[in-house]
């Protein structure tokens, strides 16, 4: 999976709820678009990238402050036997 392509969706989804007047709603909205719609693995990568200071400098500010409010929340759940 590319994470410079997931990095620019994050980042137009960002400049989507950025317009917002609520800054705590806009953050929240990203990270809730990001777990409904994003599969597990997406998750996974976007998330690994805040750990990478040269990707995570490539994210607008809304989309990284909203990626480490909600880190926990988005990490997918594990499988259940």
């Amino acid at each position: 999976m590319d994470v410079d392509n997931l990095i620019e969706m994050a980042n137009r989804i960002g400049e989507f709820f950025d317009s917002m007047p609520d800054r705590a709603e806009a953050v929240d909205s990203v990270a809730d678009h990001i777990r409904r719609f994003w599969e597990p693995r997406m998750r996974i990568e976007i998330l690994a990238a805040l750990d990478d200071p040269e990707a995570s400098a490539t994210m607008e500010p809304i989309v990284r402050e909203s990626l480490e409010k909600h880190k926990v929340d988005l990490q997918p759940k594990a499988a259940t036997a």
